[in-house]
């Protein structure tokens, strides 16, 4: 069916009869939201023609009968994580995570739970965990994806090796078939095939085949491609539940789940084991398998080494020797048998070097490097890598032989690719460098996949191993069954579905493998960085994740209002549209495009969170600066685009700045400065200090090279210093600290003082042109840096620290410079050069922290500090300092200009409201550390709280801030 782009009379005629029933609002056919839900976390994009997002089942029903009446096709979407284009269709897309997200009951005498289809795997675990319960199956998605897509596509995960399958743990569904049928199947009680005519038309489809389902279903754990017959003969009492799993939205539509809980072992532990290769370590799994592990996972080099590049080494503990490595999970009751059957496994396994980790942050950082598997691999290789041959599963035994073979197929084609996966369960996970964007790319991909099939069939394996097979590999199944087999499928689908009005080109009537190729759209078209970096996105979702009690920070703006165009991916999706330019039109001043980033707070979370590597914040800068370039822009941009220029003129003069202070304090001037500015009235204005810091702070201003030294050769801490004694240190005194009140320069000079150094400050002026970037004017981001150049790099090049006050500030000159100013050999010398304080006390040796034993801190780390510069060197300072530490995730939700501009302020108060304010309410006597400009006057405003800084915290004569820990 082909995927139409304008908004068709079907879509008309179904907002009509939505509207007639009274809920037409749950649908939405406009073009942004339709480019939202055009891909998933496949290769394939279908654009639908309207998307619903009902609130409840009666609307679920309602929305579904009018679809039908009106023979519309109908996706239903989860998370919208299907790795096989499972959750992309030409119709009618219905969004059930949105509302219908509920868990209904928890039952621990049972062991079971009930649940709406948009539930998140992660949000049962949390209800299911008070009583040493979970859900088994855990894919590496479960922070987002739903119990609804996991039965849809027969999720797994790492540990259905010890649980199960979604298919072994689903108890009982309420479903509506594609004609309208709407069925309650229990496996506990059974069906009665005489009260539908869709189970009734099923049982004696099976009844006449009983022959080829005994013999070519369910030969292996992992058989998930096709529809799972198997589930369905007498000896399995006809169930009609586990059968409707993993038949991925093409029969019917859940409405309601039961599921299986299982109790979560209270010991368990994890054994690293290294190989010479990743062949090496799936010849090991029959071994490994004998000790009866929850999870045996595999993973090579390549995907490690993309972590140590992006995150730094500091990101990957420490590895047994090896160029694969297998992590075996083993779980009991009792820790001594536990410790033992870890040894006799290490023992065993064969490998070159292997360790059982004790320590669980060890584990947990292993885990999450297995976990972001999908999106690393995308980006370990040079050209970008694919998913489309994802899941393919052979038995384990024959794993090994299965890779070796796999390897010379990507070998005989040209390909490259890196494998990882369920090693347990023979299931292995590939991203492939598939040239999809050249002109014969389609073409290679196909001849790769129906050689894969092949492959994979000849080791009696199954095409997909637990994501479905969807767009994928739905063409691919013939390889896999005989005829007769295939023939089963359409006699199954038209007993539920006569119309195929169910999710069509899936499963029965499939779509060819290399139709609706996203990438394939920009095939002949010259390449473009922008292009190439936002179709970097694969769709994996990890921005959709609740980060609540998590130290990460994508996406803020999603988790404030749940709506998939503040995602991310959903940003990064009408970018591809924006460059395919079919359906998002216009280019860069495309009402879409804008819409889907107004909310993005720029705070460089997705920069380190996304495991593809996207950074939304540098795409909406470039937006802006192509949407306005030449033309008038919107007042705030030139009001705080413009910031640090006028606060450099204001600071001139101790009047002009009582004046300007003493204007912004009259409530109708007050107001008419917010309006003119574009700042929303509910804002406070930030106070402007009297003269710049240079001349606050007494020191004397030194150029590189000339004999540092202090006024009147007098410390602020202390007694005079001899230049032999001292260190010189460049205090980097950015816009903000520069020219408004507080910011701690005094207690930044007062701690490099106590440190052994001799701090100086720049002769000039240095900004980073953060709010320049930050509203798209990069060209005069560019002049401001080069500028700072001028300034800075003489001191780096003479080996002067410079150390900076703002975080976000600083984080320019190691993320956006690097882009701006890509010929200027100086940025990356000064990028090393310029440190936090954090970065450089730990360089200083023989100095300590203070004591600061018995003192709270709640810690919210600016989100460029996290995100650009990581925040490791500060949570070492602090846990040697002794200090009792709560750090949070996030973002405060002001975000420099983003909080205060008219129409974010609802928005920034609910990012606040996710972590920060929480916790400020929860700890009401800890000092709140936040070095960043925003945070600390979003504290202020909010919660009436006063942040310091981390020198302020550090520094010998503490106090002037109001806040002495001692």
């Amino acid at each position: 069916m082909p995927t139409t782009l304008a908004i068709s009379a079907p879509a008309a005629d179904l907002t009509a009869a939505l509207r007639r029933r009274g809920v037409g609002e749950v649908l939405d056919t406009t073009k942004l939201t339709r480019a939202l839900y055009s891909s998933d976390a496949s290769l394939y994009r279908v654009v639908p023609q309207a998307v619903a997002r009902p609130r409840t089942v009666e609307e679920l029903l309602t929305v579904l009968d009018g679809a039908r009446s009106i023979g519309m096709p109908v996706t239903t979407r989860g998370a919208g994580t299907s790795c096989a284009g499972n959750a992309v269709g030409p119709g009618l897309v219905v969004d059930v995570a949105q509302h219908l997200n509920r868990v209904h009951a928890v039952d621990p005498e049972q062991r079971t739970a009930v649940v709406d289809p948009g539930v998140v795997q992660a949000m049962l675990q949390r209800e299911a965990a008070p009583y040493g319960l979970r859900f088994g199956p855990d894919p590496s998605t479960h922070t987002r994806c739903t119990i609804g897509g996991m039965i849809g596509n027969n999720a797994c995960g790492p540990r259905a090796l010890g649980y199960g399958k979604t298919a072994d743990n689903v108890i009982a569904l309420e479903v509506v078939t594609g004609s309208g049928e709407q069925l309650v199947l229990d496996s506990r009680t059974g069906v009665d095939a005489n009260s539908s005519a869709a189970l009734h038309a099923l049982q004696s489809t099976v009844a006449g085949n009983l022959a080829t389902i005994r013999t070519e279903f369910g030969r292996f754990g992992r058989q998930v491609s096709g529809y799972s017959l198997e589930h369905l003969l007498p000896e399995n009492r006809f169930n009609v539940a586990r059968f409707l799993t993993g038949t991925e939205g093409t029969l019917a539509v859940i409405t309601k789940a039961t599921v299986r809980l299982v109790a979560d072992a209270p010991h368990k532990i994890m054994i690293a084991l290294g190989y010479p290769s990743m062949a090496d370590a799936a010849d090991a799994t029959p071994v490994l398998l004998e000790f009866t592990p929850t999870a045996i996972e595999g993973l090579g080099r390549q995907i490690v080494d993309v972590v140590r590049r992006t995150r730094g080494d500091s990101a990957v503990p420490p590895l047994p020797r090896g160029d694969g490595w297998v992590f075996a999970e083993l779980v009991g009751t009792d820790p001594r048998e536990l410790e033992s059957r870890a040894t006799a496994l290490l023992a065993a396994s064969g490998c070159l070097a292997g360790e059982v980790v004790t320590d669980p942050a060890q584990a947990t950082a292993l885990w999450k490097i297995r976990e972001d598997g999908a999106g690393l691999a995308g980006v370990s290789l040079p050209d970008p890598a694919y998913g489309g041959w994802e899941d393919a599963a052979v038995p384990p035994a024959m794993l090994g032989r299965y890779l070796r073979d796999f390897e010379a197929l990507l070998d005989s084609h040209g390909l490259l690719g890196l494998p990882y996966g369920h090693f347990g369960d023979g299931c292995v996970h590939i991203r492939i460098n598939f040239p999809l964007t050249s002109a014969d790319g389609p073409a290679r991909y196909r001849a790769f996949v129906e050689d894969g099939a092949r492959l994979v069939a000849g080791y009696g394996g199954s095409m997909s191993g637990e994501h479905g097979d969807g767009r994928a590999r739905s063409a691919l199944l013939p390889a896999m069954y005989s005829p007769a087999a295939i023939a089963l499928f359409g006699e199954v689908k038209a007993a539920f579905d006569p119309d195929n009005l169910l999710n069509p080109g899936v499963l029965v009537d499939p779509r060819p493998v290399d139709a609706d190729l996203r990438a394939a759209a920009l095939a002949g078209r010259a390449p473009s960085r922008f292009s190439n970096e936002v179709h970097q996105c694969s769709g994996v979702g990890k921005c959709l994740a609740d980060t609540t009690g998590s130290l990460g920070v994508m996406c803020p703006s999603y988790q404030a209002t749940r709506n998939e165009k503040d995602s991310t991916r959903g940003r990064a999706r009408v970018l591809q549209e924006m460059v395919n330019g079919e359906l998002v039109q216009l280019g860069w001043k495309s009402p879409a495009v804008h819409s889907a980033l107004d909310l993005c707070l720029s705070c460089k979370g997705c920069a380190r969170d996304c495991p593809t590597g996207i950074d939304m914040a540098a795409y909406k800068s470039e937006v802006l600066d192509h949407t306005y370039a030449g033309k008038l822009r919107p007042r705030s941009h030139y009001a705080l685009g413009w910031l640090p220029r006028w606060g450099r003129l204001i600071t001139k003069s101790p009047m002009l700045a009582k004046l300007v202070n003493l204007t912004t304090s009259l409530p109708g001037l007050r107001w008419l400065v917010r309006w003119t500015a574009g700042v929303d009235q509910r804002r406070q204005l930030p106070r402007f200090a009297d003269r710049p810091a240079r001349q606050r702070v007494p020191l004397t201003s030194t150029a590189p090279g000339s004999e540092p030294g202090l006024n009147g050769g007098s410390a602020l801490n202390g007694g005079p210093e001899t230049p032999e004694q001292a260190k010189p240190v460049l205090v980097w005194v950015d816009s903000f600290s520069d020219c408004f009140t507080g910011g701690g320069v005094e207690a930044m000079v007062e701690v490099l003082r106590s440190a052994g150094y001799t701090p100086q400050f720049p002769d000039r002026s240095v900004c980073c042109g953060l709010t320049w970037i930050s509203t798209g004017q990069r060209e005069g981001a560019r002049r401001q840096l080069r500028a700072s150049l001028d300034v800075l790099h003489p001191y780096v090049a003479a080996g002067v620290p410079v150390v900076g006050l703002e975080p976000s500030c600083t984080a320019v000159w190691r993320s956006d410079a690097r882009e701006l100013l890509p010929d200027d050999p100086r940025v990356a010398e000064v990028a090393s050069g310029v440190l936090t304080l954090a970065e450089l006390l730990a360089r200083t040796d023989g100095w300590t922290p203070p004591n600061l034993t018995g003192v709270e801190l709640v810690v919210q780390p600016h989100c460029h500090h996290a995100s650009v510069l990581g925040w490791q060197a500060d949570a070492a300072l602090l846990k040697r300092s002794g200090a009792t530490v709560t750090t949070l995730g996030g973002c405060c939700g002001l975000a420099g200009n983003f909080g205060v501009e008219k129409g974010h302020y609802e928005v920034s108060v609910k990012v606040a409201e996710h972590d920060l304010l929480p916790a400020v309410e929860a700890h009401p006597d800890a000092i709140v550390l936040a070095d960043g400009f925003s945070c600390r006057t979003q504290l202020a405003e909010l919660a009436g709280r006063t942040g310091i800084t981390l020198a302020e915290l550090l520094a010998p004569h503490r106090g002037s801030s109001g806040a002495n820990p001692t």
